[in-house]
């Protein structure tokens, strides 16, 4: 039996439709991030006020009502530096004073202020408009199984690093975020691994300090840093510590 042109047509769109529904909804990785979020303190993050000290500096960060405000603290030669990053944009005061920068002065601070809490408070941050999370698979780091992520950001509300590649570790059975890596432009450009230690809960929301590394060769990529720190074949560059860490619930 011989079957016309438009049937046989009809009948291949209805054989394609299932797998183009599957491959549209398939990617679980919002669902796995928000998992994380949820257990490192889910909404706890959005109305707190978080404070720490980081290589002798001075950080919060306070959010209440969808409004955010980012600060860093410091005395140097020129006296004691507070960079304000908000909603409404970056401002630094020396000795109480607003202090007249250039425009790529500004973007530099804010650039470095915003860096310092984006990793402190991760997950928290993986779900804002600019991010694209793309579920790479399921993988295996020191005897533990991990959903493993990739995340990049869109060119035009990404910020100067939007160019940058980040690749999460998602433990299957906690949800917590124990290992990232990324691949950066700025300064020249590299490649760094970062291992969470010291887990604690302050006021309910989870932190983390890191053992963070760095390859042997620069000629590597991204996705070879997981292997490679299971082989012991990257250097440890520093470790980043959170100290005197607070927190402050609103309702």
């Amino acid at each position: 039996m011989f079957t016309s042109n438009n049937t046989m047509t009809k009948c291949l769109i209805l054989l394609l439709i299932p797998f183009y529904i599957t491959g549209c909804i398939s990617d679980p990785s919002t669902k796995i991030i928000n998992d994380a979020i949820e257990v490192h303190g889910g909404k706890r993050f959005d109305n707190a006020l978080i404070e720490f000290d980081f290589r002798s500096r001075h950080y919060t960060s306070h959010r209440k009502g969808g409004l955010f405000t980012y600060t860093r603290e410091f005395s140097d030669s020129s006296g004691q530096i507070k960079d304000v990053l908000s909603n409404d944009g970056f401002r630094r005061k020396i000795n109480g004073g607003l202090a007249k920068i250039s425009g790529e002065r500004a973007s530099a601070y804010s650039n470095s202020v915003n860096s310092v809490l984006y990793f402190a408070l991760l997950p928290y941050g993986l779900n804002d408009p600019a991010v694209i999370k793309t579920y790479v698979k399921e993988t295996a780091l020191r005897n533990k199984k991990y959903h493993l992520i990739r995340v990049t950001f869109k060119q035009d509300s990404g910020g100067k690093d939007h160019d940058d590649v980040f690749l999460y570790w998602v433990n299957q059975q906690s949800n917590i975020v124990d290992y990232l890596a990324y691949s950066y432009l700025t300064d020249g450009g590299g490649l760094r691994f970062r291992e969470a230690i010291n887990p604690r809960t302050v006021n309910g929301i989870l932190f983390h300090d890191y053992n963070n590394y760095k390859p042997k060769n620069k000629t590597l990529t991204l996705d070879e840093l997981g292997t490679l720190f299971e082989q012991n074949q990257l250097d440890l560059l520093s470790v980043i510590n959170h100290e005197n860490i607070k927190v402050e619930l609103f309702n």
